[in-house]
């Protein structure tokens, strides 16, 4: 295979094409509706397009464009059906797979990371790489006391390029931002680059996986592999075997596909109840179903801290939203910094576009589906795009600290939809939220078994 475009004016114009392409695309379609053409017809053609060859530019780089490439495979399930449809495949390629480095590369790293001799710390050792992800590779390997490894080794250059990248795409929100309506693209790329300047660090991502291992040990539900080693830009951590759930997604049975996503947020949940910290890259590439029924888990480099009184904050605001009238919404998004300390905002227009993300816990069994976040990503936009005076628009904030686990939990609900999972996802909040069933006397009961949506 050949190697990946590494210079900066190759990946530029790989990313320029885009940009290029979209107004290509978009005279064409003018150019149809002159002759008759129905403009909802160009106009989703136009998105098929532009979603083909967006998905297949990034999957040809790496760094920054990859990365972004997988986070927003999650958000398919919110495209119409018609333009989701004919490259989903992609996408799950996309999530689990790139092209590797030279095998000459791959060696140089590993013994500028663990030495020169670094071939005798393995009793077996392919050159040939079982997974390329967006700034890494892993190897699959024996280590010299019998235990099945993975070798994950950093790409020279990495940071570089994903600062490049970075830089490129917050150039591209215009393309993106009607791909998937709802997602802001400016914000989420700038948060995701102060992540993955985390990420560039094993050091860091050793440290957070032994603190989830130790949270998990002995777990009957999830696995999280032990770190064995990490130098330099190695991490060596115990293998981990199971069905990727890309393909629990493509093709598991429906109780498999239920399990799956009920493990994935109750692992997200969890986490902050048992190591204050939040796995906040859920894409399915980083997930495995295993045949004894748990949810193995990997690559912690985005994990971030969630303080105790964070935890209380999430839950009680779930629960206001869930049960909670408007004027209580708006109270305490004001308190938390979601809403601006002036200014009148419409307690049902809130109460509106909070519904959208209360309704999975207004029911103790839940069902979710693409169709579902089609219609709530259309209704919730509107909303919250509303920039008139008085509109929500103009007085919606997203607070620092409420970033991590806002991007992990949207993220998992998106990945819950790919999967049409059904489950008692109340109950996990309930569980694990210490702010969802202490609600300090603040709220008049409310019945949560009738499936209705606040708004």
């Amino acid at each position: 295979m050949s190697d990946i475009p590494r210079r900066a004016v190759t990946r530029s114009a790989k990313l320029a094409s885009l940009p290029l392409g979209f107004a290509g695309r978009t005279a064409l379609g003018f150019g149809k509706r002159t002759f008759g053409r129905p403009a909802e017809t160009v106009a989703l053609e136009v998105q098929r397009r532009t979603a083909e060859q967006l998905f297949r530019v990034l999957g040809e780089l790496k760094g920054g464009a990859m990365k972004v490439g997988q986070l927003l495979s999650i958000f398919e399930a919110g495209l119409p059906e018609e333009v989701a449809g004919p490259f989903r495949a992609s996408l799950t390629r996309l999530q689990e797979a790139a092209p590797p480095m030279p095998a000459s590369t791959m060696h140089a790293v590993m013994a500028e990371g663990l030495g020169e001799d670094w071939r005798d710390l393995f009793a077996e050792f392919t050159d040939e790489p079982a997974a390329a992800a967006s700034i890494g590779q892993v190897h699959k390997a024996v280590w010299h006391d019998g235990r099945t490894v993975a070798v994950k080794v950093q790409y020279p250059g990495a940071g570089k390029a994903l600062m490049s990248d970075f830089n490129q795409i917050s150039r591209l929100s215009r393309l993106i931002t009607p791909l998937f309506p709802g997602v802001e693209v400016k914000p989420m790329v700038a948060d995701l680059k102060r992540r993955l300047e985390k990420e560039l660090d094993y050091a860091d991502e050793a440290r957070a996986q032994t603190a989830f291992h130790d949270a998990y040990a002995d777990d009957p539900d999830f696995v999280v592999p032990a770190v064995v080693e990490r130098s330099g830009n190695v991490l060596v951590t115990e293998w981990l075997d199971g069905t990727p759930l890309s393909k629990v997604i493509s093709e598991g049975p429906q109780e498999l596909r239920d399990r799956a996503g009920l493990l994935l947020f109750r692992f997200l949940l969890s986490g902050p109840a048992r190591c204050e910290m939040i796995h906040i890259d859920p894409h399915p590439g980083n997930f495995r179903m295993l045949d004894d029924g748990r949810l193995g888990v990997m690559d912690f480099g985005g994990a971030a801290h969630v303080p105790a009184e964070l935890q209380w904050s999430i839950g009680r605001l779930m629960r206001i939203g869930t049960l909670g009238s408007g004027e209580e919404m708006v109270e305490a998004m004001r308190e938390e910094g979601f809403l601006t300390p002036e200014g009148d905002v419409d307690p049902e227009q809130l109460a509106a576009l909070v519904g959208a993300h209360s309704y999975p816990f207004t029911t103790e069994s839940f069902k979710y589906s693409r169709e579902f976040m089609r219609q709530e990503t259309t209704r919730g936009i509107g909303i919250a795009t509303d920039m008139r005076p008085g509109g929500l628009g103009r007085h919606l904030r997203m607070p620092p600290q409420f970033m991590a686990v806002t991007r992990a939990l949207t993220s998992c609900g998106g990945v819950l939809c790919q999967l049409e999972a059904e489950g008692n996802f109340r109950a996990e909040a309930e569980r694990w939220l210490p702010g969802f069933t202490d609600d300090g006397g603040d709220l008049t009961d409310g019945d949560l078994t009738t499936g209705e949506a606040t708004a």
